[in-house]
């Protein structure tokens, strides 16, 4: 099925990163809390995973994280088309292909950025998983990889893939070294061409195109809303989360957010998450704000002392300016 993009159903949208141990159930809780309407997405979740392992462990979703996109990391259709089948079952928004992931295992697993080298591939799963699932089927690409990185090797690849279905695409602004550099360093060296993906915009002006890459201000997310279908933040969201609630003008407090985000972290340490693991993504709330550091310690180590409680950390946690107590 080619669906046919609807401006009037893409309006410019703010979305957080999947990332690899870190977009967790815990933290697009979190996130959910800080930012309304933001998109959120899943870890990559490989396709093997899905089929042959625990899928519901993979696959469950807290109906409150809603609006949540599940990335699929894979590159045979027939499977594809399986997992994305699975994803509308459990009521995710939307399935996103991985094409932009440089790692070492990634790579070795035919998928994530080396993607990008076979646009027929990718286009062939699009295909597969729109025929299906009823959700959109989006992608996440660079710009290039390796010396492939031309406008025209990108702009190719966007056109196969949107030929088969493929309606909306999230482009990290940088291309990915396949040799030779880490996953961290993809992120840090290779240059930031942002005007690859506007001029990406300009030549499929009937496509829904969101950036992504190195976006930590205010201003330079207005300025990508106001010319792009979105923009989506990396680990600006995990490392400070208050932008989030600043994108989305929330008028919480941060002790007001804590409170909410409560009941979620009780019930998830219910079902055995551990408690560190609830408490992860809320290490840098209080970046930049006075009482920041302690903050930062006190969640980092606390965790770590047998038989402590949520309430007391964040008690013990939260600045003495801000004083705090939970409810029972």
């Amino acid at each position: 099925m080619n669906r046919v993009f609807d401006k009037r159903l893409y309006t410019p949208r703010i979305s957080v990163a999947p990332m690899m141990d870190w977009t967790d159930q815990a933290c697009r809780s979190f996130h959910r809390i800080l930012a309304r309407d933001a998109w959120l997405y899943t870890e990559m979740v490989t396709t093997g995973a899905l089929i042959y392992g625990d899928a519901p462990r993979h696959l469950i979703s807290d109906a409150m994280q809603q609006p949540v996109v599940l990335q699929l990391g894979g590159c045979d259709p027939t499977d594809m088309a399986k997992a994305a089948e699975l994803a509308e079952a459990y009521g995710y928004a939307e399935v996103n292909i991985n094409c932009g992931c440089p790692s070492e295992r990634v790579q070795k697993g035919a998928f994530g950025a080396c993607l990008m080298r076979e646009p027929e591939t990718v286009a062939a799963c699009v295909s597969a998983m729109n025929k299906a699932c009823t959700l959109p089927i989006t992608a996440k690409c660079r710009i290039g990889v390796d010396e492939a990185d031309s406008p025209e090797f990108l702009s190719d690849f966007i056109k196969q893939i949107s030929d088969a279905g493929c309606q909306r695409f999230i482009i990290h602004a940088r291309k990915a070294w396949l040799k030779g550099l880490s996953p961290k360093e993809n992120r840090e060296i290779p240059p930031l061409h942002y005007d690859r993906v506007l001029w990406i915009k300009d030549q499929f002006p009937h496509l829904a195109i969101e950036i992504n890459g190195g976006l930590r201000a205010q201003g330079d997310v207005d300025h990508w809303m106001g010319a792009l279908d979105g923009v989506m933040i990396g680990r600006e969201a995990y490392q400070n989360p208050w932008f989030l609630a600043q994108l989305s003008h929330t008028n919480m407090t941060r002790e007001a957010v804590i409170t909410a985000y409560r009941p979620h972290a009780l019930a998830m340490m219910e079902q055995g998450v551990p408690l560190r693991t609830v408490l992860r993504p809320m290490i840098g709330l209080y970046n930049g704000v006075r009482g920041g550091r302690h903050w930062r310690r006190m969640i980092s180590e606390l965790p770590q002392v047998d038989g402590i409680s949520f309430d007391h950390v964040i008690e013990q946690a939260t600045p003495q300016e801000t004083p705090m107590t939970l409810a029972a």
